[in-house]
């Protein structure tokens, strides 16, 4: 019922637009031009490529080959993993003939980890609770993102939520530009890329697909999509479609659950015209997965299901739910891997606790309009609902700010020291447009944009009760609430930030030698002012804070196409991150003398990075390659670090700060072919990267504070190398592929005093396409095998920390340090699906 009715919904929404969509009978008869026999030439990619009509496809047309249903072409260079680039920087691209092969519902991180740069860790193999990522060390809050050309980084901390963004079945591409965003890239974190996803198009003629799986930890999903076909004597079409997940989380009690819907209207008419409307819908019921210190992971690896497991501090002798007992010799505190599968009183660590219901409306439509031979407008309008809670549980608070106060729960007192269930609900409504011209006059080309946004972003925190089996009285922390003696309803937070976006952007390009020398330059400049309240008392920023950011950023490049095959690029762009919203406000707990448990820093400075590229591609009838050299410097490196309130560090505060610069020089290279000896198709990738940090780095402890020597040392959250590897097969028939990836270590601190081993993780595909079979078209069945060898590894840092051990800062004070967290990877999955079309 859930699935009907968000389907219903987008139905609604969408056939609402259908006579704006409509196009006169004469605009849309068919051309009598016979299709290209080999790839078009299009002409060089300008610094504004996000809108889904900016897409200059390479079209193939080959005798004897065809696209199936599910858009796989077995013509795709390295199996769907390289496609045709234009653009004076680094971008690589994967295609249907690679996603489709991949199981379905992975998230977009997971799909694209093979291509240079992109270090992707998964804690389920299925993708329900979203994936880490990061491209040449920069992690996902520093890339934007974007769906059919709107943003969908989180406004306020820009985090990605993987999970939420796209049925993988309605994906036809992801661009990722390793190194800089776009002219009309709308984002305020692209310190380090982007990520362009677009979704496939309604087809021509009326019909659908589904597909159905089941595999390890009771994985289960259904997907089912319906195409309109052409409706009436116009090219209007659209398609709906719905998915419904459920998945067992690793090792845990919970499960996880996704009901997830889409529809995508499109009309095209005349040389050049398309309207398009994409929905989103996305409802999740999941867990929060826990991130662990190397100390808990090597006491408890995966995890204990079933069973409370108490935390063992350091230096205690503890007790394992076996009966065993250990000694905690390290720094940090030991925990279950997973959150306790089993309830005890005063348990803050119960899984019930953890949950992260969440709701997204996404809806984009990129537009395109030949005003003129040579003016063309491209408008991109779209709006971004969420709301969602993480849950927590908090013992009952004993003051209201600086104010000691008691209060009750539904009219009863509570016992100090109980708990008290404290979601943390987030709502974000975010409408803007994205507006640009672009003028052709000859061998030059100009574009002029603005983009708009006005974000209104809601964080609150109350708290509620819990029953005596560990279940939350109510997980949206409805109620009833904790309430003061005073009648003030008690949160942990309390703000609602507003975010206003101007942006303009103006880009020229010239093209000479025949289109052999292409030259582009570009300049965009940002405006944007985050407006926040802070509800709770006694804030060391007091209850309102502006802060306005006002950023020019240049950028320019040069292509020459040497011949056909080959070209060589070099380019310069300026990118920035504004501080995140949280970063403007205190929240938590309040410590006498020491305030609040996260601590405002409303002087930070946005981060900067200047990067630069130099490249060389080669596209063959058979091959492509390329190869690019890239480096940065980044200033006012945005972290969050803690500070010890006491000497034994039993109270501590979060705080933003900019962490001065850094540096990086490294080569990205891969290559891939299109089918060799009979059906195969391999795929190469290769990263190196050397980032430095720049400045030393302040650390304290209790009362303690000085500088630690991190100038000169390995960035953080960094792999020196990373390879990719695939290797497909399509015969039409039979299919399959072996992929694999090695990331090197990782430090998880700027004193490089602490670090995770590299891993190999290797994955199989196998399956078998049929013949149409009456009504169902190409019905196939496939098994994906993910991590083969059951490799037991910890992807990435989640806190890095200044030091984990401790150091003597150049003042000569003794710093303990902290212990870093981690994601630990998903182990072996196995999946099986079937899937047809009609």
């Amino acid at each position: 019922m859930r699935l009907a009715r968000l389907l219903s919904t987008s139905a609604l929404f969408a056939f609402g637009t259908v006579s704006a969509f409509a196009a006169p009978a004469d605009s849309t008869a068919p051309s009598t031009k016979k299709s290209p026999t080999k790839v078009a030439a299009a002409a060089p990619s300008m610094m504004g490529n996000t809108a889904p009509t900016d897409e200059h496809e390479e079209h193939v047309s080959v005798s004897g080959h065809h696209s199936y249903f599910d858009g796989v072409t077995r013509r795709d260079v390295g199996g769907g993993l390289m496609q045709k680039q234009d653009a004076a920087k680094s971008v690589s691209a994967i295609s249907r003939d690679y996603i489709e092969k991949q199981a379905p519902g992975q998230d977009p991180m997971q799909l694209i980890a093979l291509l240079p740069g992109a270090n992707v860790t998964s804690s389920d193999p299925a993708g329900l609770t979203g994936s880490h990522m990061s491209a040449r060390g920069l992690d996902q809050s520093q890339m934007g993102f974007t769906l059919e050309g709107f943003p969908i980084n989180d406004i306020g901390s820009f985090a990605v939520y993987s999970q939420e963004i796209v049925d993988s079945e309605n994906l036809r591409k992801i661009s990722l530009a390793q190194g800089s965003a776009d002219l009309d890239s709308p984002h305020l974190s692209a310190t380090g890329g982007v990520v362009d996803m677009y979704m496939i198009d309604p087809k021509m003629k009326k019909g659908g697909a589904f597909d159905v799986s089941y595999g390890s930890y009771d994985y289960t999903r259904g997907f089912l999509r319906l195409d309109t076909g052409k409706i009436g004597q116009t090219n209007l079409r659209a398609y709906f479609s719905g998915s419904y997940a459920t998945e067992d989380a690793i090792h845990s009690m919970a499960t996880n659950r996704k009901l997830h819907a889409e529809a995508k209207i499109v009309n095209d008419w005349g040389d050049g015209n398309r309207v398009s409307l994409a929905i989103v819908g996305n409802r999740l019921y999941n867990y929060l997965t826990p991130s662990v210190n190397k100390a808990s992971w090597d006491a408890y690896g995966f995890g204990v299901k079933d069973k409370y497991v108490a935390s063992c501090y350091s230096g205690s002798t503890c007790t394992r739910p076996d009966g065993t007992t250990f000694k905690n010799t390290s720094n940090a505190t030991i925990n279950n891997t997973v959150y306790n599968g089993a309830y005890k009183a005063g348990d803050a660590n119960y899984y019930k606790f953890h949950q992260n219901p969440f709701t997204n409306i996404y809806a984009s439509a990129p537009s395109t309009f030949k005003l003129t031979d040579h003016l063309v407008l491209t408008e991109t309008p779209y709006f971004w609902y969420g709301s969602g809670s993480g849950g927590g549980a908090y013992t009952v608070p004993t003051s209201w700010g600086a104010t000691s106060m008691s209060g009750t729960l539904d009219g009863k007192s509570v016992a100090k020291g109980s708990l008290l269930y404290e979601p943390s609900i987030t709502t974000t409504y975010r409408p803007g447009a994205v507006t640009k011209l672009t003028l052709t006059t000859g061998v030059n080309r100009l574009m002029v944009g603005y983009w708009f946004e006005y974000a209104k972003q809601s964080q609150t925190a109350p708290a509620t009760g819990i029953g005596a089996d560990g279940t939350p009285w109510d997980i949206w922390g409805g109620g009833p609430n904790y309430v003061f003696n005073d009648g003030t309803t008690y949160q942990y937070r309390a703000s609602l930030t507003q975010t206003r976006t101007h942006t303009m952007f103006i880009g020229d390009s010239l093209s000479l030698l025949n289109n052999k020398l292409t030259i582009d330059a570009g300049l965009k400049y940002a405006i944007v002012t985050r407006d926040g309240h802070n509800m709770l008392p006694d804030t060391s920023t007091g209850p309102y804070i502006d802060k306005t950011y006002y950023e020019p950023l240049p950028t320019a490049s040069i292509r020459y196409q040497i011949n056909p095959e080959m070209q060589v690029f070099v380019s310069g762009a300026t990118n920035f991150r504004i501080p995140t919203n949280y970063s403007l406000y205190d929240a938590g707990a309040y410590y006498k003398n020491g305030g609040y448990s996260t601590q405002a820093n409303k002087n930070q400075q946005p981060e900067i990075s200047i990067s630069e590229e130099a490249g060389w591609r080669y596209t063959g009838p058979t091959v492509m390659a390329s190869v690019t050299y890239f480096h940065y410097n980044f200033t006012n490196r945005l972290i969050s670090q803690q500070e010890c309130l006491d000497n034994a560090c039993l109270n501590y505060a979060t705080t933003n700060i900019n962490a001065g610069g850094q540096s990086t020089n490294g080569v990205d290279a891969e290559i891939g072919t299109r089918p060799i000896f009979y059906h195969i198709r391999p795929y190469a990738s290769f990263e190196y990267v050397d980032a430095r940090t720049t400045s030393n780095l302040l650390s304290s402890s209790g009362n303690k504070v000085d500088y630690m020597r991190t100038s000169g040392k390995f960035a953080p959250d960094t792999p020196k190398y990373q390879v990719g590897f695939n290797l497909d097969y399509d015969d039409g028939n039979l299919f399959g592929a072996y992929k694999l990836k090695y990331v090197a270590k990782q430090y998880a601190t700027f004193m490089n005093d602490e670090s995770i081993p590299g891993y190999v993780k290797m994955d199989i595909t196998v399956g078998y396409r049929f013949k149409n079979l009456g009504f169902l078209q190409a019905p196939n069945i496939k098994f994906n095998l993910t991590n083969i060898t059951n490799k037991h590894y910890l992807g990435f840092p989640t806190s890095t920390r200044v030091n984990a051990q401790t150091q003597t800062g150049i003042f000569g004070t003794s710093i303990k340090g902290t212990a870093p967290n981690y994601m630990i990877a998903a182990p072996f999955a196995a999946t099986g699906s079937i899937s047809a079309g009609f």
